[in-house]
């Protein structure tokens, strides 16, 4: 099995009766699936729905099917910091396989297909993640970067705010969200480009999933909770329930109400999170030059991962470095704070309201 066609040879591609159509930004796309899938994407990506038209790309999801002999599969190094094994994938003539280890989901990526197959509806996420990669690569092909940040904005200012993973982001931008003004962006990618007049933010569709900490601390996502689960979670020590990964879906426009979502935005400010739960401090946020902080810029950045093939048709090693120059080149006009001190969330949307209100 070197091949594409090989591959496909193994797949049957047809009873595929629904095509969505999504649109992000520049970006249009087409799923092709079964109507259960189509159900499910419709629900999770209903502010991405588009009407029938050209596409950059267009994606088959299989319910159900698989390799009749899967291949050697090679594990993709995870980040530093992240534990146990995750993505694998197998180079391809012409394409790359990529598995996920714990689901069992497979992933073609390719320029002559893009197909997703497995257990497609019992992981609905992976395959909304599978559908977002395809937007971040055609964007990072046109040169954008990517990001590894929430986003909000109010249409003339862009928020975005970065950090280690468990730092916060999630609980801290939507504490941005209790604000009238503001619009969702992106919970965990965002891609940016440097324009003549302005920064520009691109976020993917797909809603927030957040740790129980991040409900609790928040009133409005109490309902996500069961009564009985809000009552367990509370009788945690602080830093286990801090540490807790138990992922929930949050539908923005169900809690927030319509109109609330907005792919693209304006960025001009860039909060990177380098508080700490241990400090006496107060919360400050100070101005930071990302030439003379490569720290707070390696929280920013974020690599493009397995699925990625440039437009000379190389695919992304997990060795491959990523390049900082790029990321200052479409970050200059953004103004970068640093985010200092105890960890404070009221202090913060407090600093987030002086800039949307």
């Amino acid at each position: 099995m070197r091949s594409v066609a090989n591959v496909l040879a193994q797949l049957n591609r047809n009873g595929l009766p629904e095509t969505l159509y999504l649109e992000t930004g520049p970006v249009r796309l087409a799923v092709r699936c079964n109507i259960p899938m189509a159900v499910e994407l419709r629900h999770h990506l209903k502010e991405a729905l588009a009407a029938a038209g050209p596409v950059a790309a267009t994606i088959d999801v299989l319910e159900g099917q698989s390799l009749s002999t899967p291949p050697e599969w090679i594990d993709w190094a995870r980040e530093p910091g992240k534990t146990g094994r995750k993505d694998a994938y197998f180079d391809l003539d012409d394409g790359r396989l990529v598995h996920k280890i714990r689901t069992g989901l497979t992933f073609l990526q390719s320029p002559q297909a893009l197909t997703a197959f497995g257990p497609c509806l019992a992981y609905p996420n992976q395959v909304i993640n599978f559908i977002n990669t395809q937007i971040l690569n055609i964007c990072k092909r046109d040169g954008w970067e990517i990001c590894h940040a929430a986003a909000v904005t109010d249409g003339y200012k862009g928020l975005a705010i970065a950090g280690l993973s468990g730092g916060g982001k999630s609980t801290a931008i939507l504490r941005m969200m209790d604000l009238e003004p503001t619009r969702f962006v992106t919970n965990d990618r965002l891609m940016v480009r440097a324009a003549p007049n302005d920064t520009e933010g691109l976020g993917i569709p797909k809603n927030p999933r957040i740790n129980p900490g991040t409900i609790l601390h928040n009133p409005r996502l109490a309902p996500l909770l069961s009564e009985e689960r809000k009552r367990e979670l509370l009788q945690m020590p602080p830093e286990d329930l801090w540490q807790l990964e138990e992922k929930h879906d949050l539908f923005i426009s169900e809690v927030y109400g319509p109109d609330r979502i907005s792919f693209s935005a304006p960025l001009t400010e860039f909060w990177v999170l380098n508080w700490s739960r241990t400090s006496t401090e107060p919360t400050r946020l100070l101005d930071a030059d990302l030439t003379q902080r490569p720290d707070l810029l390696g929280a920013i950045m974020k690599s493009a991962g397995p699925f990625f093939q440039d437009a000379s048709g190389v695919f992304l090693q997990d060795d491959d470095p990523l390049e900082p120059d790029a990321y200052l080149r479409q970050l200059k006009s953004v103004r970068i704070r640093e985010v200092t001190g105890a960890i404070d969330f009221d202090a913060l949307a407090a600093t987030g309201k002086d800039l949307f209100v």
